[in-house]
């Protein structure tokens, strides 16, 4: 579809030489032609005089010949990166070449005049104010002489650099919220950010929205800090992967419904690097929480991020709640988010750390490997590794239950995503473990076994669970701790209990085959091991406590 039907005659171009006609403005290919293009490195480059561009700027392109190679004719366009529709409008001054209109879009690319040999052809590029921006290349087909084109040769790509940040009006003209607080969304790292500009009678307000995620970015208008009867504005990748802003309203913990964009205009959308999401609007909406169109001009601010796919958004993974309400009209006021981990899911938190990294694999591996320690020496007629492996058993279940309760009893409902899900068949299983336990047969019973495997098996599931819903549950935390060192310290842990356990496993083999693993005079190896794994265990632990306590 370019450079018109490419008609040959004695060894010169004559195809549509004088470049009017544009059906080659998807392809870039030149129309009719049988020939297939050149595999191989044009001899023929695109360059940009910038690297960067925001609304508006202006680009200079150039098209140039590496060796005594020249062109006849050619086709140029301006694309965001990985689209094939042109964007922008182009600018020219010179005879030699003519703008052209691509997919109805008035001077979006650029052609030649005739098919006399050029070396260079210049052209200004002008991007657009407003719609959906993101990074771009040129492209443009050369074809160099009957037999010889080249499609689609590529400049550089040039990074979409969104107009300066509008932060200093914020506090001044704009109510702002952010996460982190006071980051700056155009040249900040994982910053997420809200403003709002409202007319003194609130009958419209300007929205601005920033964030980094895979599916969408969105922003709520709430008479409480939970979700649910919230005033919504999504501005999320549709199924073409362009950006849209949509109006909707949240009925609790789940998808939101969505309305009418209603009166909403002057609507601008930039997606950077794939995954930074910026929209803003211009909405003569009414704020509505649920049923009631709001009187007042306060409310707790929320910004919402995570994926979407083809049926919509999906759950969040990133949420951020104001700690107050912010009055619209007040601009002057600090707006601040919330805690994102409350004291009380902290405290969740440490007890889940403290019952299965600490109390549980201490028990744990007393009942395994330290029975003939301190044989037939107890209290009640049980030895004291019983008593001891009980106890400590007990305390992993009852502080797995207050954090099971003490989570549910702040959130209310389920949250998603497999942190819940593991930490639920942990408490299932851990109340599941002392029923078999009591249930269980005399020593010496016929069918003993039978407890012995399925005691051992819960065990081994409870373990293998928790370590899972711990990984999990820090990555959460961690998010919010600098350097994420928090995983790292895990690994560490599971690392360094793997190696008690081993080495308790081949002292255990030694003593089955009256050998010694090692000697350290009166005590035993397997509790030297024990005392080892514990200071170990707690120099892990208190780096996570420390670790959550500082999120």
């Amino acid at each position: 579809m370019f450079l018109h039907v490419l008609l040959c005659s004695v060894g010169v171009v004559q195809s549509y030489r004088d470049g009017l006609n544009s059906p080659a403005c998807e392809s870039l290919t030149p129309d009719l032609r049988s020939d297939s293009p050149q595999s191989g490195t044009a001899p023929f480059t695109v360059t940009a005089d910038k690297t960067t561009f925001k609304e508006g700027d202006q680009i200079t392109v150039s098209l140039n010949n590496q060796s005594a190679d020249q062109f006849k004719e050619f086709l140029l366009q301006a694309h965001q990166v990985g689209s094939a529709t042109s964007i922008g409008t182009f600018a020219v001054t010179d005879s030699s070449v003519q703008l052209l209109s691509c997919n109805g879009s008035a001077n979006s690319a650029v052609s030649h005049t005739s098919n006399h040999d050029k070396s260079s052809v210049e052209a200004k590029w002008t991007a657009p104010v407003s719609g959906q921006l993101g990074d771009i290349e040129f492209r443009a087909t050369f074809v160099s002489n009957v037999t010889a084109f080249w499609v689609g040769v590529k400049s550089s790509a040039v990074a979409y650099a969104p107009t300066a940040s509008t932060n200093p009006d914020c506090g001044k003209t704009k109510v702002c919220f952010s996460e982190p607080s006071g980051c700056d969304p155009a040249v900040g790292t994982g910053c997420y950010f809200m403003a709002v500009e409202a007319s003194s009678n609130q009958s419209e307000m300007r929205i601005e929205m920033f964030g980094q995620a895979e599916g969408y970015v969105a922003v709520g208008f709430s008479d409480d800090q939970n979700m649910g009867n919230d005033d919504i504005y999504i501005c999320g990748k549709d199924s073409s992967g362009n950006l849209q802003v949509q109006h909707a309203i949240s009925t609790g913990k789940t998808s939101p419904t969505i309305l009418s964009l209603g009166n909403v205009t002057n609507i601008k959308t930039a997606l950077m690097n794939g995954n930074k999401i910026n929209c803003s609007f211009t909405s003569r909406n009414a704020i509505s929480t649920g049923s009631r169109a709001s009187s007042t001009s306060e409310y707790y601010l929320m910004i919402a991020a995570g994926p979407s796919n083809t049926q919509g958004i999906q759950i969040h993974t990133n949420k951020y709640v104001s700690s107050t309400k912010a009055s619209l009209l007040n601009p002057s006021q600090a707006v601040t988010s919330t805690e994102e981990f409350p004291a009380i899911v902290k405290a969740h938190g440490c007890l889940m750390l403290i019952s299965w990294m600490t109390t549980g694999s201490i028990g744990m591996l007393i009942a395994r490997y330290l029975k003939g320690v301190a044989e037939d020496h107890g209290c009640c007629g049980k030895d004291f590794w019983y008593l001891a492996h009980v106890s400590l058993m007990t305390l992993s279940v009852i502080a797995t239950a207050i954090a099971f309760i003490l989570v549910f009893s702040h959130a209310k409902d389920w949250c998603g995503g497999a942190h819940p899900v593991l930490g639920c068949l942990v408490m299932i299983l851990s109340l599941i473990q002392p029923i078999v336990a009591a249930c269980r047969c005399e020593p010496d019973h016929e069918r003993r076994f039978v407890f012995n495997w399925a005691h051992s098996f819960i065990a081994l599931a409870i373990k293998g669970l928790a370590v899972a819903a711990i990984f999990t549950g820090l990555a959460l935390f961690e998010e919010y701790v600098e350097d994420g060192w928090m995983l790292k310290v895990m690994g560490g842990f599971i690392t360094w209990e793997a190696l008690i356990y081993i080495l308790q496993d081949l002292n255990l083999r030694a003593k089955k085959n009256d050998s010694e693993f090692c000697s350290f005079g009166l005590v035993r190896p397997e509790t030297v091991l024990l005392i080892l794994y514990l200071l170990g265990n707690l120099a892990f632990l208190t780096a996570l406590l420390v670790g959550i306590g500082r999120t």
